[in-house]
Protein backbone atom coordinates (compact mmCIF):
# COMPACT_ATOMS: atom_id res chain seq x y z
CA UNK A 1 0.00 0.00 0.00
CA UNK A 2 2.94 2.49 0.75
CA UNK A 3 4.50 1.58 -2.87
CA UNK A 4 1.26 2.49 -4.42
CA UNK A 5 0.67 5.76 -2.72
CA UNK A 6 4.26 6.93 -3.12
CA UNK A 7 3.72 5.85 -6.83
CA UNK A 8 0.46 7.87 -7.06
CA UNK A 9 2.30 10.86 -5.62
CA UNK A 10 4.64 10.98 -8.20
CA UNK A 11 2.44 10.51 -11.09
CA UNK A 12 0.34 13.86 -10.04
CA UNK A 13 3.63 15.66 -9.13
CA UNK A 14 4.75 14.68 -12.93
CA UNK A 15 1.48 15.58 -14.30
CA UNK A 16 1.42 18.83 -12.30
CA UNK A 17 4.95 19.73 -13.68
CA UNK A 18 4.17 18.44 -17.56
CA UNK A 19 0.62 20.79 -17.36
CA UNK A 20 1.86 23.69 -15.71
CA UNK A 21 5.28 24.15 -17.15
CA UNK A 22 7.86 25.16 -14.70
CA UNK A 23 5.90 25.50 -11.59
CA UNK A 24 7.94 27.40 -8.89
CA UNK A 25 6.53 26.60 -5.67
CA UNK A 26 8.40 28.58 -2.81
CA UNK A 27 6.43 31.68 -3.77
CA UNK A 28 6.24 32.81 -0.21
CA UNK A 29 6.02 36.35 -0.39
CA UNK A 30 2.26 36.46 -1.56
CA UNK A 31 1.40 34.70 1.52
CA UNK A 32 2.86 37.24 3.64
CA UNK A 33 -0.18 39.52 2.59
CA UNK A 34 -2.64 37.19 3.95
CA UNK A 35 -3.95 37.11 7.44
CA UNK A 36 -3.67 33.99 9.48
CA UNK A 37 -7.97 32.68 10.20
CA UNK A 38 -7.67 33.66 13.33
CA UNK A 39 -6.54 37.51 12.41
CA UNK A 40 -9.17 37.37 9.62
CA UNK A 41 -11.43 36.70 12.33
CA UNK A 42 -11.10 39.37 14.19
CA UNK A 43 -10.83 42.21 11.34
CA UNK A 44 -14.48 40.71 9.81
CA UNK A 45 -15.70 41.35 13.11
CA UNK A 46 -14.43 44.40 13.70
CA UNK A 47 -15.76 45.75 10.37
CA UNK A 48 -18.97 44.41 10.92
CA UNK A 49 -18.82 46.32 14.28
CA UNK A 50 -18.23 49.56 12.35
CA UNK A 51 -20.82 49.21 10.07
CA UNK A 52 -23.47 49.15 11.96
CA UNK A 53 -22.20 53.17 13.21
CA UNK A 54 -20.92 54.14 10.13
CA UNK A 55 -22.73 52.68 6.93
CA UNK A 56 -26.28 51.41 8.51
CA UNK A 57 -27.77 53.90 10.41
CA UNK A 58 -27.73 57.01 7.43
CA UNK A 59 -29.03 53.99 4.95
CA UNK A 60 -31.99 53.68 7.49
CA UNK A 61 -32.66 57.36 8.05
CA UNK A 62 -32.36 57.88 3.84
CA UNK A 63 -35.28 55.30 3.34
CA UNK A 64 -37.61 56.09 6.29
CA UNK A 65 -37.16 52.64 7.96
CA UNK A 66 -36.97 52.24 11.62
CA UNK A 67 -37.24 48.98 12.38
CA UNK A 68 -35.66 46.30 10.11
CA UNK A 69 -36.86 42.20 11.08
CA UNK A 70 -34.08 39.70 8.97
CA UNK A 71 -35.14 36.23 9.69
CA UNK A 72 -33.44 32.65 8.34
CA UNK A 73 -33.02 29.41 8.99
CA UNK A 74 -29.66 26.99 9.40
CA UNK A 75 -28.51 26.19 5.70
CA UNK A 76 -31.27 28.52 4.65
CA UNK A 77 -29.68 31.45 4.67
CA UNK A 78 -30.88 35.22 3.67
CA UNK A 79 -28.69 36.89 1.77
CA UNK A 80 -28.30 39.74 4.10
CA UNK A 81 -27.97 37.72 7.43
CA UNK A 82 -25.07 36.24 5.92
CA UNK A 83 -23.15 39.38 5.56
CA UNK A 84 -24.00 39.93 9.23
CA UNK A 85 -22.88 37.10 11.11
CA UNK A 86 -20.07 36.75 13.18
CA UNK A 87 -16.88 35.49 11.68
CA UNK A 88 -17.34 31.88 13.72
CA UNK A 89 -20.56 31.50 12.42
CA UNK A 90 -20.73 30.08 9.01
CA UNK A 91 -24.44 29.23 8.58
CA UNK A 92 -27.34 30.44 11.26
CA UNK A 93 -28.27 28.62 13.55
CA UNK A 94 -31.61 27.15 14.12
CA UNK A 95 -34.09 29.79 13.65
CA UNK A 96 -31.84 33.31 13.44
CA UNK A 97 -33.60 36.31 14.21
CA UNK A 98 -32.46 39.96 13.73
CA UNK A 99 -33.85 43.13 14.80
CA UNK A 100 -32.34 46.48 13.74
CA UNK A 101 -34.47 49.52 15.57
CA UNK A 102 -33.71 53.10 14.98
CA UNK A 103 -35.34 54.85 18.21
CA UNK A 104 -34.76 58.20 16.53
CA UNK A 105 -33.60 61.45 17.78
CA UNK A 106 -29.61 60.78 16.27
CA UNK A 107 -29.07 57.87 19.08
CA UNK A 108 -27.30 54.53 18.13
CA UNK A 109 -29.44 51.71 16.24
CA UNK A 110 -30.50 49.00 18.79
CA UNK A 111 -30.09 45.72 17.74
CA UNK A 112 -31.65 42.51 18.75
CA UNK A 113 -31.34 38.83 18.58
CA UNK A 114 -34.51 36.77 19.41
CA UNK A 115 -31.95 33.85 19.92
CA UNK A 116 -30.92 31.70 23.27
CA UNK A 117 -27.54 33.80 22.65
CA UNK A 118 -26.00 36.49 21.64
CA UNK A 119 -25.12 36.61 17.43
CA UNK A 120 -21.60 38.25 17.92
CA UNK A 121 -21.05 41.45 19.62
CA UNK A 122 -23.79 43.08 17.08
CA UNK A 123 -26.66 41.63 18.43
CA UNK A 124 -27.58 41.01 22.20
CA UNK A 125 -29.85 37.73 23.25
CA UNK A 126 -33.46 39.28 23.84
CA UNK A 127 -35.34 36.15 24.52
CA UNK A 128 -35.57 33.99 27.36
CA UNK A 129 -37.28 30.38 26.29
CA UNK A 130 -38.40 29.87 29.19
CA UNK A 131 -40.68 32.47 29.93
CA UNK A 132 -41.87 32.86 26.29
CA UNK A 133 -41.16 29.50 24.79
CA UNK A 134 -42.76 30.86 21.10
CA UNK A 135 -39.94 32.47 19.70
CA UNK A 136 -42.39 34.55 17.12
CA UNK A 137 -44.38 35.33 19.91
CA UNK A 138 -41.05 36.91 21.88
CA UNK A 139 -40.30 38.79 18.33
CA UNK A 140 -43.99 40.11 18.31
CA UNK A 141 -43.71 41.64 22.02
CA UNK A 142 -40.28 43.18 21.18
CA UNK A 143 -42.04 45.38 18.25
CA UNK A 144 -45.25 45.78 20.45
CA UNK A 145 -42.54 47.62 23.01
CA UNK A 146 -40.64 49.24 20.61
CA UNK A 147 -43.69 50.18 18.28
CA UNK A 148 -41.98 51.16 14.70
CA UNK A 149 -43.70 53.29 12.62
CA UNK A 150 -42.40 50.77 9.62
CA UNK A 151 -41.29 47.25 9.99
CA UNK A 152 -38.93 46.19 7.09
CA UNK A 153 -38.55 42.33 6.29
CA UNK A 154 -36.63 40.93 3.15
CA UNK A 155 -38.79 40.98 0.46
CA UNK A 156 -37.71 41.48 -3.49
CA UNK A 157 -39.10 41.01 -6.79
CA UNK A 158 -36.30 41.99 -8.81
CA UNK A 159 -33.22 41.97 -6.60
CA UNK A 160 -32.46 38.81 -5.69
CA UNK A 161 -30.29 39.74 -2.61
CA UNK A 162 -33.21 41.72 -0.77
CA UNK A 163 -35.36 38.77 -0.95
CA UNK A 164 -34.37 36.41 1.85
CA UNK A 165 -37.12 35.79 3.58
CA UNK A 166 -38.39 32.56 2.75
CA UNK A 167 -42.84 32.07 2.38
CA UNK A 168 -43.25 30.10 5.31
CA UNK A 169 -40.88 32.56 7.56
CA UNK A 170 -43.33 35.76 6.30
CA UNK A 171 -46.23 33.90 6.42
CA UNK A 172 -45.03 32.77 10.44
CA UNK A 173 -44.19 36.24 10.77
CA UNK A 174 -47.45 37.83 9.63
CA UNK A 175 -49.42 35.44 11.69
CA UNK A 176 -47.57 36.25 15.05
CA UNK A 177 -48.51 40.07 14.57
CA UNK A 178 -51.29 41.71 16.06
CA UNK A 179 -53.40 43.35 13.50
CA UNK A 180 -52.36 46.87 13.76
CA UNK A 181 -48.80 46.36 12.92
CA UNK A 182 -49.48 43.90 9.96
CA UNK A 183 -49.93 47.09 8.04
CA UNK A 184 -46.91 48.56 8.70
CA UNK A 185 -44.83 46.15 7.20
CA UNK A 186 -43.06 47.17 4.60
CA UNK A 187 -40.50 45.90 1.64
CA UNK A 188 -36.43 46.76 3.33
CA UNK A 189 -35.20 46.20 -0.74
CA UNK A 190 -33.37 49.81 -0.64
CA UNK A 191 -32.38 49.78 3.03
CA UNK A 192 -30.84 46.00 2.04
CA UNK A 193 -29.49 47.16 -1.21
CA UNK A 194 -27.92 50.15 0.95
CA UNK A 195 -26.39 47.73 3.13
CA UNK A 196 -24.72 45.28 0.51
CA UNK A 197 -23.62 48.23 -1.61
CA UNK A 198 -22.02 50.84 0.87
CA UNK A 199 -18.45 50.32 1.66
CA UNK A 200 -17.40 51.45 5.35
CA UNK A 201 -14.00 53.33 5.35
CA UNK A 202 -12.70 50.94 7.12
CA UNK A 203 -13.31 48.28 4.23
CA UNK A 204 -11.60 50.83 2.05
CA UNK A 205 -8.80 50.91 3.79
CA UNK A 206 -8.48 46.77 3.40
CA UNK A 207 -9.71 46.36 -0.09
CA UNK A 208 -6.85 47.41 -1.73
CA UNK A 209 -4.62 44.84 -0.48
CA UNK A 210 -7.84 41.97 -1.33
CA UNK A 211 -7.25 43.42 -5.19
CA UNK A 212 -3.79 43.55 -5.48
CA UNK A 213 -3.55 39.88 -3.86
CA UNK A 214 -5.69 38.95 -6.95
CA UNK A 215 -3.68 40.93 -9.68
CA UNK A 216 -0.97 39.51 -8.62
CA UNK A 217 -1.76 35.64 -8.55
CA UNK A 218 -2.94 36.54 -12.25
CA UNK A 219 0.87 37.46 -12.98
CA UNK A 220 1.89 34.50 -11.35
CA UNK A 221 -0.12 32.27 -13.45
CA UNK A 222 0.84 34.43 -16.77
CA UNK A 223 4.18 33.84 -16.29
CA UNK A 224 6.91 31.32 -17.75
CA UNK A 225 7.26 29.56 -14.30
CA UNK A 226 2.81 27.97 -15.15
CA UNK A 227 2.91 28.14 -19.42
CA UNK A 228 4.87 26.46 -21.21
CA UNK A 229 3.98 26.62 -24.55
CA UNK A 230 2.98 23.69 -26.70
CA UNK A 231 2.39 21.86 -23.32
CA UNK A 232 -0.02 23.71 -20.88
CA UNK A 233 -3.40 24.28 -21.78
CA UNK A 234 -5.64 26.48 -20.61
CA UNK A 235 -7.65 24.03 -18.58
CA UNK A 236 -4.67 23.56 -16.90
CA UNK A 237 -4.20 27.04 -15.67
CA UNK A 238 -7.59 27.40 -14.86
CA UNK A 239 -6.93 24.37 -12.43
CA UNK A 240 -3.13 25.91 -11.30
CA UNK A 241 -5.45 29.39 -10.68
CA UNK A 242 -8.15 27.32 -8.25
CA UNK A 243 -5.01 25.33 -6.69
CA UNK A 244 -2.90 28.59 -6.10
CA UNK A 245 -6.14 30.26 -4.30
CA UNK A 246 -6.10 26.73 -2.13
CA UNK A 247 -2.72 26.79 -1.37
CA UNK A 248 -3.06 30.58 -0.09
CA UNK A 249 -5.86 29.53 2.17
CA UNK A 250 -8.51 31.85 0.19
CA UNK A 251 -11.68 30.88 -1.75
CA UNK A 252 -13.07 31.73 -5.06
CA UNK A 253 -16.45 32.69 -5.77
CA UNK A 254 -16.78 31.21 -8.98
CA UNK A 255 -14.73 29.06 -11.12
CA UNK A 256 -11.71 31.10 -13.37
CA UNK A 257 -11.96 30.93 -17.00
CA UNK A 258 -8.96 31.29 -19.34
CA UNK A 259 -9.38 31.51 -23.26
CA UNK A 260 -7.04 31.83 -26.37
CA UNK A 261 -7.53 34.23 -29.17
CA UNK A 262 -4.94 34.15 -31.91
CA UNK A 263 -3.74 34.55 -35.66
CA UNK A 264 -6.15 31.55 -37.30
CA UNK A 265 -9.59 31.58 -38.84
CA UNK A 266 -11.64 31.51 -35.45
CA UNK A 267 -13.78 34.96 -34.93
CA UNK A 268 -14.37 35.85 -31.31
CA UNK A 269 -17.38 34.02 -29.66
CA UNK A 270 -18.50 35.83 -26.44
CA UNK A 271 -20.38 32.81 -24.73
CA UNK A 272 -17.49 30.31 -25.61
CA UNK A 273 -14.96 32.26 -23.41
CA UNK A 274 -16.69 32.59 -20.44
CA UNK A 275 -18.54 29.11 -20.48
CA UNK A 276 -16.57 26.43 -22.10
CA UNK A 277 -14.06 24.25 -20.70
CA UNK A 278 -11.64 23.64 -23.03
CA UNK A 279 -9.25 20.99 -22.20
CA UNK A 280 -7.44 20.48 -25.71
CA UNK A 281 -6.45 24.43 -26.27
CA UNK A 282 -2.88 24.26 -25.68
CA UNK A 283 -1.21 27.42 -25.45
CA UNK A 284 1.14 28.71 -28.51
CA UNK A 285 3.60 31.45 -28.92
CA UNK A 286 1.36 34.22 -30.12
CA UNK A 287 -1.37 33.51 -28.44
CA UNK A 288 -3.52 36.34 -26.78
CA UNK A 289 -4.37 34.79 -23.39
CA UNK A 290 -7.64 36.08 -20.97
CA UNK A 291 -8.90 35.26 -17.96
CA UNK A 292 -11.62 35.78 -15.49
CA UNK A 293 -10.71 35.34 -11.78
CA UNK A 294 -11.70 36.51 -8.21
CA UNK A 295 -11.17 35.48 -4.88
CA UNK A 296 -12.93 36.19 -1.74
CA UNK A 297 -10.86 37.37 1.27
CA UNK A 298 -12.08 39.34 4.57
CA UNK A 299 -16.02 38.97 3.52
CA UNK A 300 -15.28 41.20 0.32
CA UNK A 301 -14.79 39.82 -3.23
CA UNK A 302 -12.72 41.19 -6.78
CA UNK A 303 -13.38 40.19 -10.34
CA UNK A 304 -10.93 40.81 -12.35
CA UNK A 305 -10.26 39.70 -16.26
CA UNK A 306 -6.67 40.92 -17.46
CA UNK A 307 -4.66 40.18 -20.61
CA UNK A 308 -1.31 38.19 -21.51
CA UNK A 309 0.81 37.58 -24.93
CA UNK A 310 2.88 34.94 -25.27
CA UNK A 311 6.09 36.09 -27.50
CA UNK A 312 7.40 34.55 -30.09
CA UNK A 313 10.68 33.26 -30.63
CA UNK A 314 11.51 35.83 -32.56
CA UNK A 315 10.09 39.00 -30.59
CA UNK A 316 11.39 40.51 -27.22
CA UNK A 317 8.11 42.34 -26.69
CA UNK A 318 4.15 42.37 -27.48
CA UNK A 319 3.15 43.41 -31.41
CA UNK A 320 2.42 47.17 -31.27
CA UNK A 321 -0.70 46.40 -32.94
CA UNK A 322 -2.19 44.89 -29.50
CA UNK A 323 -0.58 47.53 -27.57
CA UNK A 324 -2.94 49.70 -29.16
CA UNK A 325 -6.23 47.06 -28.94
CA UNK A 326 -5.44 47.42 -25.12
CA UNK A 327 -5.03 50.96 -25.04
CA UNK A 328 -8.51 51.44 -26.51
CA UNK A 329 -9.97 48.85 -24.17
CA UNK A 330 -8.67 51.75 -21.48
CA UNK A 331 -9.72 54.13 -23.06
CA UNK A 332 -13.57 52.35 -22.95
CA UNK A 333 -13.15 52.08 -19.20
CA UNK A 334 -12.32 55.37 -18.68
CA UNK A 335 -15.27 56.83 -20.62
CA UNK A 336 -17.43 54.94 -18.93
CA UNK A 337 -16.18 55.42 -15.40
CA UNK A 338 -16.33 59.38 -16.45
CA UNK A 339 -19.67 58.70 -16.33
CA UNK A 340 -20.17 58.18 -12.73
CA UNK A 341 -22.70 61.12 -10.66
CA UNK A 342 -24.42 60.77 -7.14
CA UNK A 343 -28.56 59.91 -8.57
CA UNK A 344 -27.52 58.45 -11.95
CA UNK A 345 -29.01 55.11 -12.96
CA UNK A 346 -26.95 51.96 -14.89
CA UNK A 347 -28.68 53.11 -17.96
CA UNK A 348 -28.11 56.26 -17.95
CA UNK A 349 -24.31 55.63 -17.67
CA UNK A 350 -24.56 52.68 -20.25
CA UNK A 351 -26.72 55.02 -22.82
CA UNK A 352 -24.40 57.74 -22.86
CA UNK A 353 -20.95 55.34 -22.42
CA UNK A 354 -22.02 53.98 -25.72
CA UNK A 355 -22.85 56.99 -27.36
CA UNK A 356 -19.47 58.32 -26.34
CA UNK A 357 -17.55 55.26 -27.27
CA UNK A 358 -19.34 54.90 -30.65
CA UNK A 359 -18.45 58.58 -31.38
CA UNK A 360 -14.69 58.37 -30.73
CA UNK A 361 -15.02 55.09 -33.79
CA UNK A 362 -14.84 52.11 -30.55
CA UNK A 363 -16.90 48.70 -30.62
CA UNK A 364 -18.24 48.90 -27.14
CA UNK A 365 -20.09 45.87 -24.96
CA UNK A 366 -20.55 46.84 -21.26
CA UNK A 367 -21.59 44.67 -18.78
CA UNK A 368 -20.87 46.51 -15.27
CA UNK A 369 -22.35 45.46 -11.92
CA UNK A 370 -21.54 46.07 -8.14
CA UNK A 371 -19.22 44.48 -6.37
CA UNK A 372 -18.35 43.84 -2.11
CA UNK A 373 -20.07 41.41 -0.11
CA UNK A 374 -20.74 39.31 -3.62
CA UNK A 375 -19.44 39.17 -6.53
CA UNK A 376 -22.49 40.18 -8.62
CA UNK A 377 -23.41 42.60 -6.13
CA UNK A 378 -26.98 44.63 -5.53
CA UNK A 379 -26.94 48.16 -6.83
CA UNK A 380 -27.43 49.74 -10.58
CA UNK A 381 -26.68 47.42 -13.28
CA UNK A 382 -24.61 49.26 -15.72
CA UNK A 383 -25.67 47.02 -18.84
CA UNK A 384 -25.47 43.30 -19.63
CA UNK A 385 -23.90 41.44 -22.35
CA UNK A 386 -27.05 40.77 -23.89
CA UNK A 387 -29.18 43.71 -22.95
CA UNK A 388 -27.07 46.57 -24.62
CA UNK A 389 -30.18 49.36 -24.59
CA UNK A 390 -30.77 49.22 -20.97
CA UNK A 391 -31.83 46.85 -18.25
CA UNK A 392 -35.31 47.05 -16.91
CA UNK A 393 -35.69 47.97 -13.14
CA UNK A 394 -32.17 46.74 -12.13
CA UNK A 395 -30.63 49.33 -14.77
CA UNK A 396 -33.06 51.63 -13.21
CA UNK A 397 -31.40 52.00 -9.60
CA UNK A 398 -29.89 54.91 -9.09
CA UNK A 399 -26.12 55.44 -8.20
CA UNK A 400 -25.35 56.36 -4.09
CA UNK A 401 -21.82 56.77 -2.65
CA UNK A 402 -19.76 54.63 -1.54
CA UNK A 403 -20.22 51.77 -3.65
CA UNK A 404 -17.72 49.55 -5.60
CA UNK A 405 -17.83 48.31 -8.73
CA UNK A 406 -16.21 45.51 -11.37
CA UNK A 407 -15.97 48.04 -14.55
CA UNK A 408 -16.66 44.97 -17.08
CA UNK A 409 -16.19 45.68 -20.80
CA UNK A 410 -14.60 44.66 -24.09
CA UNK A 411 -14.12 46.59 -27.02
CA UNK A 412 -13.56 45.00 -30.09
CA UNK A 413 -11.00 46.24 -32.57
CA UNK A 414 -9.96 44.58 -35.90
CA UNK A 415 -6.44 43.57 -36.30
CA UNK A 416 -4.99 44.21 -40.03
CA UNK A 417 -2.29 41.76 -39.24
CA UNK A 418 -4.65 38.80 -38.40
CA UNK A 419 -7.61 40.01 -41.17
CA UNK A 420 -9.64 39.34 -37.82
CA UNK A 421 -11.59 41.42 -34.62
CA UNK A 422 -10.45 40.75 -31.61
CA UNK A 423 -12.07 41.90 -28.38
CA UNK A 424 -9.77 43.44 -25.12
CA UNK A 425 -11.92 42.13 -22.53
CA UNK A 426 -11.15 43.52 -19.26
CA UNK A 427 -12.30 43.97 -15.47
CA UNK A 428 -11.52 45.72 -12.51
CA UNK A 429 -12.88 46.65 -9.62
CA UNK A 430 -13.34 50.25 -8.97
CA UNK A 431 -14.81 52.45 -5.96
CA UNK A 432 -17.34 55.71 -6.58
CA UNK A 433 -16.58 57.98 -3.65
CA UNK A 434 -19.26 60.59 -4.59
CA UNK A 435 -17.58 62.38 -7.13
CA UNK A 436 -14.78 60.30 -9.11
CA UNK A 437 -14.57 56.88 -9.53
CA UNK A 438 -10.86 55.14 -8.95
CA UNK A 439 -9.58 51.74 -9.42
CA UNK A 440 -9.32 50.03 -5.82
CA UNK A 441 -5.45 48.87 -7.16
CA UNK A 442 -3.98 49.82 -10.51
CA UNK A 443 -5.54 48.37 -13.38
CA UNK A 444 -3.92 46.80 -16.06
CA UNK A 445 -2.65 49.28 -18.74
CA UNK A 446 0.07 47.15 -20.28
CA UNK A 447 0.27 43.78 -21.51
CA UNK A 448 1.14 40.93 -19.13
CA UNK A 449 4.12 39.16 -21.55
CA UNK A 450 5.26 35.64 -20.93
CA UNK A 451 8.62 35.02 -22.32
CA UNK A 452 9.65 31.52 -22.03
CA UNK A 453 13.23 29.88 -22.92
CA UNK A 454 12.68 29.28 -26.76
Amino acid sequence: MKQLLKLFGSIIIIFISNACGKLDTKQDALKNQILPMRERAEVRNKLLKDRFTSVLPEIMKRNKLDMWVIIAREYNEDPVIRTMLPATWLNARRRTVLVIFDPGNSMPLETYAIARYDVGEVFKKSWDPEKQPNQYRALADLIIDKNPDKIGINKSQYFAQADGLTAVENELFLKSLPNKYKNRVVSAEKVAIGWLETRSDMEMELYPNICNIAHKIIKEGFSSNVIEPGVTTTDDLVWWFRERIRDLNLVTWFHPSVDIQRNDNNKFDFLSSFSKSKPDNVILPGDLLHVDFGITYLGLNTDTQQHAYVLMPNESKTPDYLVTALKTGNRLQDILTDQFKVGRTGNEMLKSSIKQAKDEGIKPQIYTHPIGYYGHGSGPTIGMWDKQNGVPVNGDYPLFANTAYSIELNAKIFIDEWEKEVAIMLEEDAFFDGKVCEYIDPRQTEMIEIDWDK
